[in-house]
This record gives structure tokens, C-alpha cells and sequence, in this order.
């Protein structure tokens, strides 16, 4: 399978230039000027080739809770934002707590076909705090454990998990909530337990990645312990960044005041932030009238943040390609993230120039949920290419034969 792109704008972390891209057999061959071959061929003048995102942090729901969404329209939301690869939460029914789940997840995905997958591991077995004896057992398919959705309350069990972790290479992605404490202050909750990870971390030496930073003592400890030399990154979720407390909508951290915005766009900016995740959380409108927190945020995405951070001039394209692309990939061992001979040919064109309002109702995702409907926004996904394969396009690309 050959295709070749001409004429777009190519940009990813480390370059901007117009330039064509050949890929065969699902890698980039060739990324140069004035390509001439006889092959699948899109003309992509006046729009912009990145590489396609990596979401670090997804809930596709399934098994157990498919009627909020399932890994078919969890990955038809993820190529309709420009993802090719995901990371999946382990809160399903059963909790993600053994390799026959993981199986399960990854035989299906396969079947599916259109983004790659990788299901996390919980923390502790189904989500009990207790135990963590079930992580001997799995193999090296599973890169990433968390209990995300709870958070670990036990500091000996966390440590114990660390300990572990370390000892595998894993990535341990904290959700940093004390939930005694959330019930009377969320942000002493979120800050108390990422000081307590990231001192864990520092002891024993385990690969730590904080999700979902919201507030600006959390990132400010996150800063702390990088210049300590811990193996830690963090991430930072579009809505975290876009919006803030006054916007009334439930999610898990809470939108904070616009104070902490501001520090993390500036942590953004300084190269203290290392991934931008969505914590891709759908949920059916009863479950969100009922109180569920969370937001479907795949296909919203990339035009938030590319309209918040870059139109607003806090931060270049190439930087928004590298917490959107980059680095993920090079957190989860991925082939993707970078416009270069070698890597997968999994890429994404988009209009920079176009403004859109956002229609929940057009979402591919079951989860009609967020807080973005009806917002104008600039950057419009044209085309996800996954392995060289155009797997997601609108109308108005030109494309031939």
C-alpha cells in the first residue's frame, strides 16, 4: 500500500516546511519537496500535515459499560479528532485487573482495526486499594497501571505498587484525589496525594505520570520533583486549560480558578507540562443528569488547544505537536509522534484556517457530553491517515485515485 501527499504545510516538533510524504507499506519513506510517483495521491495545498495525536489517557468504556461507549465508537471518535493510539483507563466492568481482560480489549481493537491500542492495568485488584499481587502475572504488552477514577488511598499499598513498577518498568499514572479530603476540599485533595506520589516515586525510583494536573500546587510540585531528578511527567487535559470555574460543568478534577489556567498554560509554555490528554470520558445524558463527571473530549480536542494555545500566541504549532503527538509516543514506546523516514505513517491533515462550531450532536462518540458545544473554534481535522490508509476524511479533501 503506497500514498503519497503533496504540497501540504508539514510541521511536527522539530520542523515547519511545505513539503510532499510518500509512505509504503505503512512507513514514511520519503518527506521532501517535488515526490513524483504514480500512487494513492491527496493534494493537501493550503492545509497543514502533523502527526497524528496520542491520547495518554481514554475511557472507551468497554467491557461493561457500552452504552456509554465501546471500542468501536470510542476509536471512530479518537480518528474523527486525529488520535491513531490511545491509552485506555482500566475502570470497566470487570476492572481491568488481568491479561483476559486485556485480551479482550486488544483482540477487539484488533478486529476494529483503526487505532492502535494500549489497555492499562489497574493499580490494585478491581479497584480495592488492598491488593496489588495480581501485577506478577502480567507480561510486556502492559506498559502503564492506574487506578485512575479513585486514586490509591493507602501509602504503604502505593508504595508497594511502586516498588513494583520499578522493578517491571512500568508507568505508574496516578489520579492524585485523597477522597476523604475531596469531601471538603478538592484541591487539598488533588495536592495532598501528589506530593505523596511523587515522593514514592523518588524512592524508588519508579516512573511516575501524574494525570489530569489541575491545580497550580500540583504542577508546581511536579516541577519540584523533576529538578530532583524523579522520573516523573505530568499531563494536563484540554479542559483544564480552555476553561475555568465559572464554567459550571462537572468533572473529576474540578475546573479550577482562573489562576491556575494561567500557571499551567505558562507550565505549557516553559516545558514543565509533558503530554496534553483528554481523559476522554463519555457518558450517557442520564449518568450526566445524575451527576457523572467527565467530558467526551476526542474530537474537540485538537481544535481547543490549537485555538486556546496556539491562535491565543502562548505556544507554536510545533510545540502543541509535541504534547499532542511527540511526546506521548515517546512515553508509551510508539513509532509515531514525528514526520521522518522510519516512522509509522500515521498522520492527520487540518485546516488551521477554518472556524467551526462544535455540534455534540455530529460526535461519532456515544458521549454527547461537554461543555464545548456550540463553541467557535479554529482548526478543523480534514484527515486522519492510520498506516498510510486514509481511515477518516470529510468531504472537501482532495483525493485521487
Amino acid at each position: 500500500m503506497e500514498l503519497l501527499i503533496k504540497g501540504a504545510r508539514v510541521i511536527d516538533w522539530s520542523r515547519s516546511c511545505i513539503s510532499d510524504v510518500y509512505i509504503k507499506n505503512g512507513i514514511i519513506q520519503e518527506v521532501r519537496p517535488n515526490i513524483q510517483l504514480k500512487c494513492n495521491t491527496i493534494k493537501a495545498e493550503g492545509l497543514v500535515l502533523l502527526p497524528s495525536f496520542v491520547d495518554m489517557h481514554c475511557h472507551f468504556r468497554e467491557p461493561g459499560f457500552e452504552y456509554k461507549e465501546d471500542l468501536l465508537t470510542g476509536s471512530l471518535a479518537a480518528i474523527k479528532g486525529g488520535f491513531t493510539a490511545v491509552n485506555l483507563m482500566a475502570n470497566t466492568k470487570p476492572v481491568c485487573s488481568s491479561m483476559e481482560t486485556v485480551n479482550y480489549v486488544l483482540n477487539r481493537a484488533k478486529e476494529i482495526g483503526l487505532v492502535d491500542i494500549h489497555q492499562s492495568l489497574s493499580i490494585t485488584k478491581d479497584f480495592n486499594g488492598k491488593d496489588t499481587h495480581h501485577l506478577d502475572n502480567i507480561d510486556e504488552r502492559v506498559k502503564i497501571i492506574s487506578d485512575d477514577g479513585n486514586g490509591v488511598e493507602s501509602n504503604e499499598i502505593m508504595l508497594k505498587a511502586m516498588l513494583k513498577a520499578s522493578e517491571k518498568n512500568l508507568i505508574v499514572m496516578s489520579h492524585a484525589e485523597d477522597r476523604e479530603i475531596s469531601k471538603y476540599d478538592t484541591r487539598l485533595s488533588e495536592n495532598i496525594s501528589t506530593v505523596r506520589d511523587i515522593e514514592l516515586a523518588g524512592a524508588t525510583n519508579a516512573r511516575l505520570h501524574m494525570a489530569h494536573v489541575s491545580t497550580k500546587e500540583a504542577l508546581q510540585y511536579v516541577i519540584e520533583g523533576k529538578r530532583k531528578g524523579f522520573r516523573i511527567t505530568c499531563e494536563v487535559a484540554p479542559h483544564h486549560i480552555a476553561l475555568d470555574h465559572r464554567t459550571e460543568y462537572k468533572v473529576n478534577p474540578p475546573l479550577r480558578a482562573e489562576e491556575d489556567v494561567i500557571f499551567l498554560i505558562e507550565g505549557i509554555k516553559n516545558g514543565c507540562v509533558d503530554v496534553i490528554a483528554t481523559d476522554h470520558a463519555p457518558h450517557s445524558s442520564s449518568d450526566k443528569e445524575k451527576g457523572a463527571p467527565g467530558i467526551s473530549g476526542l474530537e474537540t480536542a485538537f481544535p481547543v488547544c490549537y485555538t486556546k494555545l496556539v491562535r491565543e500566541g502562548h505556544i507554536s504549532l510545533n510545540k502543541l505537536s509535541e504534547l499532542m503527538s511527540r511526546n506521548p509516543s515517546k512515553l508509551m514506546g510508539l513509532n509515531k509522534g514525528e514526520i521522518k523516514e522510519g516512522y509509522d505513517g500515521d498522520l492527520v491533515l487540518v485546516d488551521i484556517e477554518k472556524m467551526c462550531e462544535i455540534d455534540s450532536t455530529h460526535f461519532l462518540s456515544k458521549g454527547k457530553n461537554t461543555p464545548f458545544d456550540k463553541t467557535i473554534v479554529w482548526g478543523n481535522v480534514v484527515a486522519t491517515i492510520k498506516a498510510g490508509e486514509v481511515v477518516y476524511t470529510r468531504e472537501e479533501i482532495n483525493y485521487d485515485n
